[in-house]
């Protein structure tokens, strides 16, 4: 058996994704490439066990701080083909997934390495204040992330084009998604709205009732609903269907999260189940008929080429 290609890590990745998130589940199953299948269930299930790790299991600061530090250790060498014995089923299927790396400037390294600053970093922030330029880093990096993720997953070795509009749906999402998590990171420690608007307005962080809160979601509210509309225009670019569905499929489940936000006049809840509900089913199965027909009509109906004299 070659490196890579273990077959108890590919099972052990599908069934903590599957437990993890079945809708992923089956979102892999439908767009992502079928040969890559395998490595998207362990993107996903190495990510889950470490998030896991830091936010239930490490017992103190210092357990997750070495936790971390030994994990960002374990990416660097097997990048750089250091021999490694010993690891944890979990470290296991990382060992898989990034001998599977398909070159250099695949994505996946953009995915893995960026994804990993974001859980280094809640490491180490857990009950302090964020600051504005921290927070753009922050949703920044989870919308590369996701966004080169996506991309290496969903028709691997397409040149993707490499423009402004690229990461603007992925960033767009995760501003959306800690809005959505507002209630439960606060419980945690984990405070997403910066200490310089809350010294500004003098309210407290976790204060989701007072009217300046409410005033700074709807400013996060309507600056999600922009990107993703920038974002849109770059997924209908794209010239494989599955990754638009892919995209649209993943705006979709955070853009009823906002219109939720904006229906209760900016004031968070406790919890969101938008995705659960029947209407929202309704619409990614609209998402996919009407993504697929406008894709056909690109196809069918290419641009007219200037002609150059």
């Amino acid at each position: 058996m070659s490196p890579g290609n273990n077959a108890d890590t590919a099972l052990l990745a599908r069934s903590i994704t599957r437990s993890g998130s079945i809708q992923t589940f089956y979102t892999a199953k439908l767009v992502v490439d079928k040969d890559l299948v395998d490595d998207f269930f362990r993107a996903y299930a190495y990510f889950r066990w470490i998030d896991d790790v830091i936010d239930i299991h490490a017992e103190s600061d210092e357990e997750r701080i070495v936790f971390i530090r030994d994990q960002r250790q374990l990416i660097e060498d097997l990048y750089a083909k250091k021999p490694i014995s010993e690891l944890e089923p979990e470290e296991d299927i990382l060992r898989d997934l990034i001998n599977n790396d398909r070159g250099e400037n695949s994505g996946l390294k953009s995915f893995i390495c960026n994804m990993f600053a974001i859980i280094e970093f809640d490491a180490h922030r857990k009950g302090n204040s964020i600051g504005e330029q921290e927070l753009d880093w922050y949703v920044s990096t989870l919308g590369k992330s996701v966004t080169d993720g996506l991309l290496y997953f969903i028709g691997n070795g397409c040149e993707y084009p490499d423009t402004g509009n690229r990461y603007l749906a992925g960033t767009a999402a995760h501003i959306s998604h800690l809005l959505r998590d507002t209630a439960q990171d606060n419980r945690d420690g984990f405070f997403n709205i910066p200490r310089e608007y809350l010294e500004e307005t003098g309210i407290e962080r976790g204060d989701v009732d007072h009217p300046a809160y409410k005033t700074w979601v709807k400013q996060r509210v309507e600056t999600a609903r922009e990107m993703f509309s920038g974002g849109k225009v770059y997924l209908d670019s794209l010239p494989i269907l599955r990754t638009k569905i892919a995209g649209y499929w993943y705006s979709a489940r955070f853009e009823v999260v906002l219109d939720t936000i904006e229906k209760d006049g900016y004031r968070i809840r406790e919890h969101y189940h938008e995705r659960r509900q029947v209407g929202t089913w309704l619409k990614i199965i609209w998402l996919w008929i009407t993504v697929t027909i406008k894709h056909g009509l690109k196809q069918d109906h290419p641009p007219a080429q200037t002609r150059s004299d």
